[in-house]
């Protein structure tokens, strides 16, 4: 997967050092706790310690931003839940988010060479800047991997099966290396399939399939590359099913976290022993994507009145719900949506008059008293607090419902349960056993 703006991007940060009780250097006096084991630390990735982070950017400019990062992010999984092939196909126009919210940092290669890598639960093929890559735009906290450098990589032959799992593969006569091209934003990058040694704390991925960007083109090239936590055969999750069983939790952060205090655990190990689980389907549409099935949604103590179709999983055409860990927003069907927003508004009266923020519609000036929200998955029921459904300004003098609905020139089939729902919440992904839990735990501090 790849790109810029889809629907609101999230990315999962993570501390570089594995040693045991190490701190790192972070920006603006932000102290970074080692990784250890299989756990990974994990920080907003607009948060005040983040590399990517913008000081000079105002809270409504910040929100803005993100929000219209999501409608693009929402056209790409809308793309990926409706195509008829495993792969996006490579089109004019087409937006394809790969700057999920949530980073986290790696190293490559033998030695090892760090570097950030944005996770995302969407996607499948890893890729990332290489040296000598034209157009790229890598940055100091950022930089590009040396393949010269490292004594163990080697590019991927044509004719070779990972090359077949590729977006849009490139052999040209007489070509050894597979190549491959995919879109970013408005962007175009063009990458060769690769291996070399990962490592993430102090896990090693010996002969880790990725594409190592060569050339980019447009105003989205992104500064850091991409780790897939999707269900498809060059995932991460299904590359080092040997080593983590294809199991994976996290636990996201606040984005106005200072601290690196969420994780994302890889394997069996050290997940919840006793939590509330939903059956994980799958869609020949686009198998990566984590589809569960919404039976409804809760405002308050009633159950809203949604049409079945606009929740109903269908594998045939993609039609559903997904968590999502590269949108920031909730976004839902416009039929779900306006019974949630509606009902919503309803137990707010006398909060004063409803205005608007950029794509969100229901915002209060001032604090007001909100119903509980829901939702009802099968076997599994999540109750959010308020934090994980309003927004606020800096000063506090606005309130939003941070949900939306689809953009309005899709056509969407999707709802997507998105990041900002997520945080400070486990949730955890058992791709072997079919299912998806979620419980509650703060990892915000």
């Amino acid at each position: 997967m790849a790109g810029p703006p889809a629907l609101l991007v999230l990315l999962l940060v993570v501390a570089a050092a594995a040693e045991s009780g190490r701190t790192t250097a972070t920006p603006d006096g932000c102290a970074a706790p080692a990784d250890s084991g299989s756990t990974l630390r994990v920080l907003h990735a607009f948060g005040p310690c983040s590399p990517f982070h913008s000081p000079s950017a105002s809270w409504e400019d910040t929100i803005l931003d993100l929000l219209s990062r999501d409608d693009s992010r929402f056209l790409y999984l809308a793309s990926l839940a409706t195509a008829r092939r495993s792969f996006v196909p490579i089109a004019s126009g087409r937006q394809l988010l790969q700057t999920p919210t949530y980073i986290v940092r790696a190293r490559l290669g033998s030695p090892p060479q760090s570097l950030l890598l944005a996770v995302d639960t969407s996607s499948d093929v890893a890729w990332l800047p290489c040296s000598g890559c034209a157009g790229c735009s890598p940055s100091s906290d950022a930089p590009p991997f040396d393949t010269s450098r490292s004594t163990t990589y080697r590019p991927v032959p044509c004719g070779s099966q990972p090359c077949s799992q590729v977006p849009n593969p490139t052999c040209p006569a007489g070509a050894k290396a597979c190549g491959f091209n995919l879109t970013y934003g408005s962007s175009s990058l063009l990458a060769v399939l690769s291996q070399d040694s990962l490592s993430l704390a102090t896990d090693v991925v010996p002969g880790y399939t990725f594409g190592c960007l060569q050339k980019a083109a447009g105003p989205a090239v992104p500064p850091h590359g991409l780790l897939g936590l999707g269900r498809g055969p060059l995932s991460f999750i299904s590359q080092t099913k040997n080593l983590y069983a294809s199991t994976f939790s996290y636990c996201l952060p606040s984005f106005k976290s200072l601290n690196f205090s969420g994780t994302l655990r890889l394997g069996p190990a050290g997940q919840p022993k006793s939590i509330k689980t939903t059956p994980l389907r799958s869609s020949p549409r686009r198998s990566s994507l984590y589809f569960v099935d919404l039976v409804g949604i809760r405002v308050g103590r009633k159950v809203v009145d949604i049409p079945p179709a606009a929740i109903a999983f269908d594998a045939s055409t993609g039609a559903g719900t997904i968590f999502d860990s590269g949108t920031m927003f909730t976004r839902l069907v416009a039929p779900a949506y306006a019974a949630v927003r509606d009902e919503f508004r309803r137990r707010v009266r006398g909060a004063g008059d409803v205005t608007s923020l950029g794509g969100f519609d229901t915002c209060y000036a001032g604090p007001i008293n909100p119903p509980a929200i829901t939702f009802l998955f099968a076997g599994m029921n999540v109750t959010l607090p308020a934090d994980n459904y309003l927004i606020h300004s800096t000063a506090g003098s606005l309130t939003c419902l941070a949900m939306a609905a689809a953009p309005d020139n899709v056509n969407s089939v999707l709802n997507v349960i998105a990041s900002m729902q997520q945080m400070n919440h486990r949730v955890y992904f058992d791709v072997a056993n079919g299912r998806l839990g979620v419980a509650r735990e703060l990892c915000t501090v």
